[in-house]
């Protein structure tokens, strides 16, 4: 046989050939993956997300179910979104001033409805990573100019830096932060000149706006930024500056426009209205110098909290960039510090990491006795109520645009299709796997919560509690222990209850605080909870007891599961005698206590 009839027979058609993504597509493939990325960390929420709690979060996904199930509430019956009695019975919460997300609450009725109040908690917390990331990708490509790969490391690393993960335990209003990359953008469009100021100025306002019914602590923060940014661009570039100053401040003038008369009802009932508060107190919690450069819990080089800085909140781990990116960071800094772009962004890194060491710098630990600038800037109005260590997540922007500026910067150092680029790529690829994989994190812990009661399940709360009265847990819902919240959501919110977890007044300087203050009978049941020793119950405990409940128009008291329920049991029964066991739950029904009351 000849060579040509031992060869293989050709094929009659050609081998299939692959398409190139077109430009779009590339875009929404890298968003898939963004909210790939997003549910990955989120997996073991979404493993059952009516069940699934995260564990890191405290009592803040209860808090936040609560709201967003009272939100939904409040939409169907068309009752005031600002306002509720259902918790704090009677004094009452003012929402507004308690970030209860009404930008995404609102919309996300219909899933609070149909799926409950949980789905939409993993909801918000998975399309608030990857939507945010997105965002950032979006405004890296159009207003920085960056490539499709630069600005999907910019935008990743923006979208799931440690200090947005070790929020995504407990407060979407630092997750959902997809409105702020347009903002930057409508802002960036303004001062080149290449957009209108008009209807760049009316979205900017629409923006503004709707980012106060998202997290106003992130608007604040976001115009911190952008003024310290604005003053180093203005002095590295003041005729670049002066001449957007026209533009920018036209702008600005329109979105005021806009803005005001769509948030400035809901901004005088957050100061002035019903349980509303003149700032918020909290406690020093300024970064630890080493934890800049240190590793969050949630990251994959993090590990459990240890004495000292790693001891910070794991809801709270508002820097733990890692030392890797720190280096890299201050090296494309040098690098590139011809460009006032990158001088700019390196100034509000450094600003934003001094104010964030609080009103005297630690070190591993130890206070050195050096101020820092917060000692001034916490006496101004508003920044007396921000916790100072989130001032670093200014720097998760700046350091993103800094990423993408040093790949496209890098890359263009050598010529496609040669040796060197080859080699070009390689360093590119290791230095942002040294910088980031350590920092790149882990799927939140998550746990199976205890069943609510049946009591509160299937109805049987309803044969006890009268219209307009409420059913008291013990000890009452609080910071430590906000359980009783989620029991009454299970049972629909069809009664309020007294105290609980928010932020209301104190005092009568109406200071901020969590929770309420506590009436004697709270107190004595919050004893029985946390104390080593049991309280003595005395009469005049139970005078006070009778005396509470009537303040709190209730009708039942309600002890469900909990640690120390026979302590609890022990001093209910001292105080209102025995009590009946009834749908998974210890019950005594009070109404002949209260029936003249209110």
């Amino acid at each position: 046989m000849t060579a040509e009839a031992q060869a293989p027979p050709r094929a009659d058609v050609a081998r299939p050939r692959y398409r190139r993504l077109s430009g779009r597509e590339t875009d929404l493939a890298i968003t898939a993956g963004f909210l790939l990325a997003a549910f990955a960390v989120l997996g073991r929420l979404w493993a059952d997300p009516g069940r699934r709690y995260l564990v890191d979060g405290g009592q803040d996904q209860t808090q936040w179910e609560w709201f967003f199930a009272v939100t939904a509430r409040a939409v169907t019956r068309l009752e005031d979104p600002f306002f509720t009695t259902l918790q704090n019975y009677p004094g009452g919460v003012n929402l507004m001033a308690n970030t209860v997300m009404l930008g995404v609450s609102v919309p996300l009725t219909p899933v609070t409805l149909v799926f409950g109040p949980s789905v939409t908690w993993a909801l918000v917390l998975t399309l608030g990573l990857g939507g945010s990331a997105a965002a950032w990708y979006r405004l890296l490509r159009r207003h920085l100019g960056a490539s499709r790969a630069a600005a999907a490391v910019g935008g990743g690393f923006c979208g799931f830096a440690p200090p947005v993960i070790s929020h995504a335990n407990a407060h979407p209003n630092f997750v959902v932060l997809a409105v702020i990359p347009f903002i930057i953008g409508r802002l960036a469009g303004l001062a080149r000149g290449q957009g209108r100021p008009v209807r760049d100025g009316a979205v900017l306002g629409l923006l503004a706006a709707y980012q106060i019914y998202l997290g106003e602590e992130v608007l604040l923060l976001t115009a911190t930024g952008l003024a310290l940014f604005a003053v180093a661009y203005a002095a590295f570039r003041p005729a670049a500056a002066r001449a957007a100053a026209a533009r920018l401040a036209a702008g600005i003038g329109v979105a005021l426009a806009i803005f005001l008369p769509l948030t400035t009802y809901a901004l005088v009932w957050q100061f002035f209205g019903a349980q509303s508060y003149d700032g918020l107190v909290h406690h020093p919690s300024g970064n630890d110098v080493t934890a800049i450069t240190a590793f969050a819990r949630q990251s994959l080089a993090g590990h459990q909290a240890v004495p000292g800085p790693l001891d910070a909140s794991p809801t709270e781990q508002n820097a733990f960039f890692g030392w890797p990116l720190a280096v890299l960071v201050g090296a494309l800094v040098v690098w590139l510090w011809r460009e006032a772009l990158v001088r700019a962004l390196g100034v509000v890194i450094g600003a934003a990491v001094l104010l964030s060491l609080g009103t005297e710098v630690t070190v591993d630990g130890h206070p050195t006795g050096v101020p820092g600038p917060w000692r001034i800037v916490s006496k101004l109005p508003l920044y007396e109520s921000v916790i100072e260590s989130r001032f670093t997540l200014l720097c998760v922007p700046a350091a993103g645009m800094l990423l993408a500026l040093g790949v496209d910067r890098l890359l263009a150092a050598a010529p496609a299709g040669t040796a060197h680029a080859v080699r070009v790529r390689l360093l590119c690829c290791v230095l942002l796997a040294q910088a980031l994989v350590p920092i790149a994190p882990k799927p939140l812990a998550a746990e199976d919560r205890p069943p609510a009661p049946a009591f509160f399940t299937d109805g049987t709360w309803r044969r006890y509690v009268r219209p307009g009265r409420t059913l008291v847990p013990a000890p009452l819902p609080d910071v430590p222990d906000a359980t009783p919240l989620h029991w009454q959501v299970e049972a629909g919110l069809a009664f309020p209850v007294p105290e609980g977890y928010f932020i209301g007044p104190f005092g009568p300087g109406r200071e901020g605080g969590y929770g309420a203050a506590r009436r004697p009978t709270s107190d004595l049941l919050a004893k029985a909870r946390d104390a080593e020793t049991p309280p003595v119950v005395t009469d005049a405990d139970r005078a006070a007891a009778r005396a509470d409940l009537a303040y709190w128009r209730a009708d039942v008291v309600v002890l469900g599961p909990n640690g120390r329920q026979q302590v609890l049991y022990d001093v209910l029964r001292e105080l209102l005698g025995q009590g009946r066991y009834e749908g998974g739950v210890w019950l005594w029904d009070v109404r002949h206590l209260t029936a003249g009351a209110g």
